[in-house]
């Protein structure tokens, strides 16, 4: 089979799991615990993607660091041993992850979760020998710097032009477009507005896709529409 390319570096959530329900309940179960009020669920969505120091500069920007300490150790606390909220993968996530490593690609994942909120949800799933590697960004720097997708490039020996970044936000995007990769952009995720996919392409998309069903056709439409002649 052609293949348009070597490695498939997949973003997690919002790309292969639906986790924006467990994020902002563990975020504002921990703004509860500081003694604040919740923060507004759209407002919280708008950081998926990112770091937690990231992530608390955006949603809580006048907090001193004491509270910003106390706001991720209670949302870790939460995510990881106090969530009601299952881990599940988006439909079709498994089967596309599996398919894709038996037709060659080498898979990875980059995220802006840290190892050991990622290590639990990869139990949780059932994902945990997909991966020929994976990045965290309590690891190195956070998206949309392209220092987690270099060091994947660099570990598992395949350069850019042989990557494939996917993912659902502008970070994702960011991070393929510093890193010199080609990115996926998919709808679906926690990025998704009525205009994710415009502005999505927007930052270098190839293109945009409704499922992840729908990657493993675009790689082979793509590989049929890229397929030097002989």
């Amino acid at each position: 089979m052609n293949r348009p390319f070597k490695l498939l570096v997949f973003d997690w959530d919002g790309t292969l799991m639906d986790s924006e329900a467990r994020i902002v309940a563990s975020f504002n179960a921990a703004m509860t615990d500081v003694g604040s009020l919740p923060l507004p669920d759209a407002a919280v969505r708008d950081i998926i993607g990112l770091a937690l120091p990231e992530a608390l500069q955006q949603l809580v920007p006048d907090a001193d660091s004491a509270v910003r300490q106390r706001l991720v150790e209670r949302y870790r606390h939460h995510y990881l041993y106090a969530s009601p909220v299952a881990a599940q993968l988006f439909p079709g996530a498994a089967d596309t992850v599996r398919e894709l490593r038996q037709q060659g690609y080498m898979l990875a994942l980059a995220m802006c979760k840290g190892r050991r909120g990622l290590d639990l949800v990869l139990v949780e799933t059932a994902g945990t020998d997909f991966f020929n590697t994976t990045r965290c960004a309590d690891e190195t720097f956070s998206k949309p710097h392209p220092r987690m997708l270099l060091e994947i490039m660099e570990e598992l020996e395949v350069n850019a032009q042989d990557t494939l970044m996917i993912g659902d936000t502008e970070y994702d995007m960011r991070m393929a477009q510093n890193a010199g990769t080609a990115a996926l952009a998919v709808s679906y995720g926690s990025g998704f507005t009525h205009d994710a996919p415009q502005r999505l392409l927007q930052w270098g998309a190839l293109a945009c896709v409704d499922s992840m069903d729908e990657v493993r056709e675009w790689l082979r439409e793509y590989a049929t529409s890229t397929r030097n002649p002989l």
